[in-house]
């Protein structure tokens, strides 16, 4: 029943051992504890991880790619994925967070009197008159960068490269923030040009290296999602990324809203089924025939199984459930899926564990 998802397949030139993916997330642990809880999860089985949030340059969050540290605290990771046979993908990214803004809200936060989600609610205000006012003398210099964190990232051992879609990528694609009036803004054909650039910088110094991209859906009746792109412009971006280099998308609902949007609980008003943005996937395989991804509250092997056979998708992203149950791919490729600690998408643990500046965790965790 399950051979599908226990099959090989060609993610866009890179060959994954079965069809199960870690998905990106900031995990906010210390390296001891996140390296610990990667290699579970490569022992688990998955086919690959990716390691969100990877800063295209020097001053990012986290470590970076050009440092001895961020080298150091990057191999560690990739070795021991590496070692349980798990492919490793460094998502490459440029905040779109103004540093004047933040300034601004620090004493708020030392305070308490701005909590985490008012802090992230007036940085999400702030993108839209930092991206429409940057020099693009600057904009070149960001784009650059991605070629030259990929090098790094090669260099280093990843097995494959994630430009992520949101964050300045995503708010230069968005008409909801980007009100620029040169190259770079107005028609959605412009508003590709920053993730355009960033893609073939990447190709430009790394022929063969195989680029994912996180492609940031916005939608709207209802509203849903600020950075990222419109269903209604796919046909436009799919096709400009794929001509600069992508090999493959991991397709996903644009942030820069609640959290609880993009990571949907069980009770969430429009994404509470199993599979919430697999429409996204759709629409992106009406332009395209490169491989796509999925992600969003998917945990159900016997869903997941039906939607590669339909081919709606062709790998299955998870944070959530992955952490809830390491072992998840293991289990139901041993035909022991009544075993499985399933994701009851309750954010407690997880998301609000992030938000609590205690790191993401799971309630089974308690149990075990």
């Amino acid at each position: 029943m399950y051979d599908i998802i226990s099959s090989p397949v060609d993610y866009g030139g890179l060959t994954l051992k079965n069809r199960i993916i870690f998905a990106p997330t900031t995990l906010g642990l210390s390296e001891e504890e996140q390296v610990a809880k990667l290699e579970t999860i490569a022992a688990g089985g998955c086919a690959m991880i990716i390691i969100g949030d990877v800063p295209v340059g020097t001053h990012g969050f986290g470590p970076d790619l050009f440092s001895k540290k961020g080298t150091a605290h990057y191999k560690r990771l990739i070795d021991a994925a590496h070692r349980h046979g798990c492919m490793v993908c460094a998502q490459l990214h440029q905040s779109d967070s103004d540093l004047i803004a933040i300034l601004k809200c620090v004493p708020g936060v030392l305070t308490k009197r701005l909590s985490p989600d008012d802090l992230r609610k007036r940085l999400n205000q702030a993108v839209g008159p930092y991206i429409t006012k940057l020099p693009a003398s600057k904009i070149t210099k960001i784009t650059a960068s991605f070629g030259e964190a990929a090098v790094r990232a090669s260099d280093i051992g990843f097995d494959m490269v994630q430009v992520h879609g949101d964050r300045m990528c995503g708010s230069f694609s968005s008409s909801v923030f980007n009100h620029r009036t040169d190259g770079y803004g107005g028609g959605p054909i412009h508003r590709a040009r920053f993730a355009v650039e960033a893609v073939s910088a990447i190709r430009r110094r790394l022929p063969d290296m195989p680029i994912d991209y996180k492609l940031a859906v916005r939608m709207e009746n209802p509203h849903y999602g600020n950075a990222g792109i419109l269903i209604s412009e796919l046909p436009v971006f799919v096709p400009l990324l794929e001509r600069a280099g992508v090999t493959s998308f991991h397709v996903a609902l644009a942030d820069h809203s609640d959290l609880t949007d993009t990571i949907p609980p069980a009770k969430h008003p429009y994404f509470s089924d199993q599979g919430c943005f697999l429409p996204f996937c759709d629409a992106v395989r009406a332009v395209t025939d490169l491989p796509v991804c999925a992600v969003g509250g998917l945990n159900d092997p016997d869903f997941i199984g039906e939607q590669l056979h339909a081919g709606h998708m062709d790998c299955a992203a998870m944070s959530r459930q992955l952490i809830a149950d390491p072992e998840w791919p293991n289990k139901v490729m041993g035909g022991q899926t009544s075993s499985i600690h399933r994701c009851v998408r309750c954010n407690k643990a997880c998301l609000g564990g992030l938000m609590a500046h205690k790191g993401v965790h799971c309630i089974y965790e308690r149990k075990r």
